[in-house]
């Protein structure tokens, strides 16, 4: 790294000194060398940032686009702060035809450098072309925004030049820093505002804002607790770091400061909701369900409360909550349209607790009906992936790869549709003392986003077979250790021999996940597809925007079966456990053992007890998991037969016969 730090300058000042030259025989002669000796670097020290940057610049300024952008795309991402580079690329990409990308290029020049005249002008010429006149006329006020904080950030850096300990222009300044997108530069204004006045509560609330906003969490916590230091009786700071812990999965010291903001502030409903959030998540449900119904009685017409009680408990006749949202619903006229989709939901599951299901369903049509008409859904894109991961991902590549990935046998991936029993699965396998239950997190497909970025060679949802066994290691240990910080709250003496990643749509990873970590273990949960589509049906889900129209949820679900059908032929027998909703609640210690034994992991009784596991469960099934096996998921209630057409078509008219217990199972 000395080596790429000492040649910087020379790249900076010799590259662009001789671009610039004005005679056409030695700026060509200039060029050339400046490439060689780019290029010449490179081969010493493959990721020199600006190397990347001036051969892409030069190949742009050839003219030669398809080959400056992987070099300008490397730059980017290591040189994340150079506005110059995003318009670079963005340039490259405008002229390849890739307009849509080039936006975003440009876009990210202007924020990193908002008086940026070639930047602005380039990315309007984009817009234009694709005739976003939308767009056109939001720029030109973002432009005008832009031109306003220029002068307030002017305005108030002449008031700090008088008195650098004016409290209101600190604060002042970096509302308009950060309004003109320099959130990083935003922060010192707000810090050094604290320093002279630790208690101000407007800075630390803005700091705290812009830390959650650029991810840097424990630093916003941090912030609250600093000033809950100075002065221990401002209730919204104890939610707001209540609220961050829970964030970060720190829930039990989450759950201590909702506690103080309630106390401190009862009759807000705000912070008795998020107690409550808190609260279930640990497995408090009882203590949920009494902050929920406060919360009810202090705002009774949010109905966002009503939806949370009711995925909580059952609502008996005559309870209060219930008569309610009866009249809650009369006068739904005067809700907004997510108002209203809650009511509808809540209102579908308390009555179908009560046995009204035809009455439940049709508050599911209704609730399903607002919900899809707020979402943009592309389903042609959702079948062109999957098609395409088919393409790439055969026997043969899978194969190619499969003496060269990662040894560690630390990863568990429960795949599969959303409620078919994945979360029993998961709290059957973090009740075992070596097992770590992680949940539904994110943290393949960042890993796998982050190295699309690093090797732009590379595309997601293709073969990792074309990067080099080091490479493929690379992002396998990146997946690792950020899978390793999830960790938290671990009671047992060495470290979890299994970690478990519940995000069920990774089964279009299966592929990447074999070749990154062949000993990894991938369990598939499979559940009745009626009684799984209609189960997603009543629940208003935040990113399965598959799930809202009984048509759409039908081809989803089959699209997915067709994903599952390909990876049982293209892999090995056994590389994918299909553990069936059906046969745990039929027998649960059959089910059980045979999952723990698919880990390699010993037998333990406490699996049995799953219900009694402290761990944080964050899904829509978080209270069914907290009680003993039932039976009742099973066979659920069905609509008529036309109602339930659209999704039968969507199935292709066949959906699947259940086999007798323990039958012959990939």
């Amino acid at each position: 790294m000395q080596n790429v730090n000492k040649d910087t300058a020379s790249i900076q000042n010799g590259g662009a000194n001789a671009i610039n030259l004005s005679s056409e025989t030695g700026m060509d002669q200039a060029v050339n060398d400046a490439l060689r000796y780019a290029t010449t670097l490179l081969t010493q020290a493959p990721d020199h940032p600006e190397a990347l940057l001036l051969i892409g610049t030069i190949h742009t300024w050839q003219r030669h686009f398809v080959q400056a952008i992987p070099f300008l795309q490397r730059a980017t991402v290591l040189l994340p702060q150079n506005a110059e580079a995003f318009n670079t690329l963005g340039f490259a990409l405008y002229n390849t035809g890739r307009l849509e990308d080039a936006i975003v290029a440009f876009r990210e020049a202007i924020k990193l450098k908002p008086d940026f005249p070639s930047a602005q002008t380039r990315l309007e010429k984009a817009l234009t072309a694709l005739d976003h006149h939308k767009n056109r006329v939001k720029r030109y006020h973002e432009l005008l925004e832009i031109d306003a904080n220029i002068e307030e950030i002017a305005r108030y850096r002449a008031v700090l030049a008088v008195d650098s300990k004016d409290i209101s222009a600190l604060n002042g300044l970096g509302k308009a820093l950060h309004a003109s997108g320099r959130s990083e530069e935003a922060i010192e204004p707000f810090r050094l505002a604290l320093s002279y006045n630790p208690v101000c509560t407007e800075s630390a609330r803005n700091l705290v804002q812009i830390l959650v906003e650029l991810d840097r969490v424990e630093e916003g916590i941090a912030c609250c607790r600093a000033i809950l230091d100075h002065d221990p009786n401002l209730p919204a700071f104890h939610a707001g770091a209540g609220s961050l812990l829970r964030k970060v999965g720190r829930h039990v010291e989450a759950l201590h400061y909702l506690e103080q903001a309630c106390a401190l502030q009862p009759d807000n409903a705000w912070f008795h909701a998020v107690l409550a959030l808190i609260a279930r998540e640990l497995g408090h449900i009882d203590l949920a369900i009494t902050h929920l119904r406060q919360a009810i009685t202090l705002d009774p017409n949010e109905t966002n409360y009503y939806l949370s009680l009711t995925l909580l408990t059952k609502l008996m006749a005559d309870d209060p909550a219930l008569a309610a949202m009866q009249m809650l619903v009369k006068r739904e006229d005067t809700l907004g349209d997510q108002e209203k989709m809650r009511l509808h939901f809540a209102l579908g599951k308390a009555l179908a607790d009560s046995g009204q299901h035809c009455t439940a369903f049709n508050h599911q049509l209704k609730a399903n009906a607002l919900r899809r008409a707020a979402i943009p859904y592309d389903e042609t894109r959702i079948v062109k992936g999957a098609r395409l991961v088919r393409k790439h991902f055969t026997a043969a590549a899978i194969a190619a790869t499969a003496e060269t990935g990662h040894i560690s046998a630390c990863p568990v991936f429960i795949v599969g549709m959303p409620r078919s029993g994945s979360t029993l699965v998961e709290q059957i396998l973090a009740s075992h003392p070596q097992v770590y239950g992680a949940g539904e997190v994110s943290t393949l497909s960042d890993t796998l986003k982050d190295a699309a970025k690093r090797f732009p060679d590379w595309k997601l949802g293709t073969s990792l077979a074309g990067l080099s066994v080091r490479d493929r290691h690379f992002i396998a240990e990146d997946y690792l250790s950020r899978l390793n910080k999830l960790v938290v709250n671990w009671a047992g003496e060495h470290a979890p021999t299994r970690i478990s990643n519940k995000m069920l749509d990774n089964f279009n990873y299966i592929g990447l996940i074999r070749q990154l970590w062949p000993n990894a273990r991938i369990i598939h949960t499979v559940r009745d597809p009626i009684d799984t589509c209609l189960s997603c049906f009543s629940i208003p889900f935040d990113h399965l925007d598959f799930a809202f129209d009984l048509g759409e949820l039908g081809r989803y679900y089959h699209h997915y079966q067709e994903q599952m059908a390909h990876w049982s032929r293209v892999l090995p027998k056994g590389a994918i456990l299909n553990v069936h909703y059906e046969h745990i609640v039929e027998n649960l210690e059959a089910s059980a053992r045979r999952i723990i034994a698919y880990c390699d992991l010993p037998w333990d009784e406490t699996c049995l007890r799953f219900y009694e596991c402290r761990r944080k469960v964050m899904t829509s099934s978080l209270a069914q998991v907290r009680q003993p096996i039932y039976r009742s998921a099973v066979g659920r209630w069905r609509p008529d037969a036309a109602t339930l057409q659209p999704l039968l078509d969507g199935l292709k008219g066949r959906p699947t016969k259940l086999r007798t217990p323990f039958e012959s199972r990939i």
